[in-house]
């Protein structure tokens, strides 16, 4: 079982280049970060875990420049985002980002897929909210066909295409893993299907439950599935946990690490390696 983080890097916080040197000497396999461009101070939308907004959201680092430092120190650390919220991106630009770090990490990314909470944060992008799941599938779509060994145009229904381009760099291994986030559910798993490499359940719960409506929907478009991947998300591990995963075939977990400052972060990585 590999034993991946992720945490709220924000400038208060331990650095990239601190975390990411500290958890490849101590064998943790992957670092993820999430996404937010900016958080609207009048927002009617709630927090969805409750109470307050905590304020490492206000001040999260760009995960992908993020990324780069911590490319740059390390050799064998996955990277990855957890999540990249693609409807607030111009996809030609995002794909040219996500093939340029898969690149020089030597195909280390992993591109984690989400669809938002914050209904301000997706206005302020010119997003439609009820439209922001499709709109990233076809944005997904349309980076694979820029991914693409050949030139490769793309035309999505809502009208969103790209012409047969040249476009290198290419992610190193093709299109980078992908990963969606997101609770269970039809639409999900069909998008996951249609679109991703697996998917990355927040909190890892109910997965005895849904996991086989997942392969469902994965082996009814055809895919095969030995190569469905499952990875839980922003979890604090235990033993019992981390076998229940192993039960069901998971091989990576995502650990929930404090937006904390160096000492406080280097404690819990301690205790976290307890697990490795």
């Amino acid at each position: 079982m590999r034993i991946s983080t992720t945490l709220f890097l924000t400038d208060e916080t331990i650095t990239p280049v601190r975390l990411a040197r500290e958890l490849e000497q101590r064998g943790f396999a992957g670092l993820y970060l999430p996404e937010h461009t900016h958080i609207p101070a009048e927002r009617t939308t709630p927090y969805p875990a409750g109470g307050p907004l905590p304020p490492e959201y206000t001040r999260v680092l760009d995960p992908f420049v993020a990324l780069g430092q911590a490319a740059a120190v390390t050799e064998h650390l996955l990277l990855g985002t957890g999540v990249t919220l693609v409807m607030e991106h111009d996809p030609i630009s995002l794909a040219k980002r996500v093939a340029t770090l898969d690149h020089l990490s030597g195909g280390r990314f992993t591109l984690g897929v989400g669809f938002g909470w914050n209904r301000e944060e997706a206005d302020d992008h010119g997003v439609t909210w009820s439209t922001r799941r499709e709109r990233t599938r076809e944005a997904v779509h349309l980076m694979r066909a820029l991914w693409a060994p050949d030139p490769t145009a793309y035309t999505a229904p809502s009208g969103l295409s790209v012409r047969a381009s040249l476009a290198w760099p290419k992610p190193a291994g093709g299109a980078p893993r992908t990963l969606v986030g997101g609770a269970a559910g039809p639409k999900l798993f069909e998008h996951i299907a249609d679109y991703a490499d697996g998917w990355m359940p927040i909190g890892g719960r109910g997965l005895t439950r849904t996991l086989p409506v997942l392969r469902e929907a994965w082996e009814r478009a055809g895919r095969d599935p030995k190569t469905l991947q499952v990875v839980p998300f922003a979890i604090h591990p235990d033993p019992g946990k981390l076998a229940h995963y192993a039960e069901l075939g998971c091989e990576e977990v995502v650990a929930q690490l404090p937006p904390g400052d160096e000492g406080e972060v280097l404690r819990a990585l301690d205790a976290l390696a307890v697990h490795l």
